[in-house]
């Protein structure tokens, strides 16, 4: 039996924000929503629909074009997209649990209340991402770029963030619970009401530039 993953395509036309307006009581989120989306770069919707269909299909693309690809709500639970690039794709409120995604490119990517629970991203590049609310518990985030990614509300617990660079990410009301920042860049980092309790900051350069024993 072929293996087939759920999701399904919206045009790429259709503002994300429009979508959930169609929703009673999701105004709140809306706005999040496309006030998030003013600060991403702009970017072609240039992804491959071959790479598209192969994906869906067999849960596997490794370094496959999905660049701005509409995954919204896509369950993608244990797939193979190490190296992909998914540079400015929408996969707002996606399961990407258990997901490898090494060395992937995510740079402009929504993730918003995406689930990342022990997902592999090692090395992955999550430059200016949307984080808002996504769940990275026990993620691995080893040597990872994320510098001006907004993490705001988001859960990481238990998350591995050692040589990350979070050069003026937003951490605000983040919970950051048993993290490993061992050697990570927290260069004008906003850490405003966030949670560390049992944090690893060795050798960790923190928001004024210091380094820290």
């Amino acid at each position: 039996m072929a293996f087939e993953r759920q999701f399904k395509y919206i045009a790429p036309s259709i503002p994300i924000q429009m979508l959930y307006l169609t929703h009673p009581g999701q105004f709140i989120l809306s706005i999040a929503l496309f006030l998030a989306s003013l600060s991403l770069p702009t970017t072609a919707k240039a992804f491959n629909p071959v790479h598209l269909e192969q994906l869906r299909q067999t849960g596997a693309c490794v370094g496959c074009d999905l660049s701005g690809a509409e995954l919204t709500n896509a369950l993608l639970s244990n797939t193979d997209l190490r190296e992909a690039n998914l540079s400015g794709a929408n996969l707002t409120n996606a399961d990407l649990r258990r997901a490898q995604l090494t060395n992937a490119n995510l740079a402009g990517a929504s993730l918003i209340y995406a689930n990342l629970t022990d997902a592999n991203l090692k090395g992955s590049n999550l430059t200016v991402a949307t984080l808002i609310g996504a769940n990275l518990t026990g993620t691995n985030l080893v040597g990872a770029g994320m510098s001006l990614a907004k993490l705001g509300n988001a859960n990481l617990i238990g998350t591995n963030l050692r040589q990350a660079d979070l050069t003026d990410a937003d951490l605000s009301n983040a919970s950051l619970n048993l993290v490993d920042l061992t050697g990570a860049n927290l260069s004008n980092a906003d850490l405003t009401n966030a949670l560390l309790v049992n944090v690893n900051l060795s050798n960790a350069i923190i928001s004024n530039g210091t380094l820290l024993p």
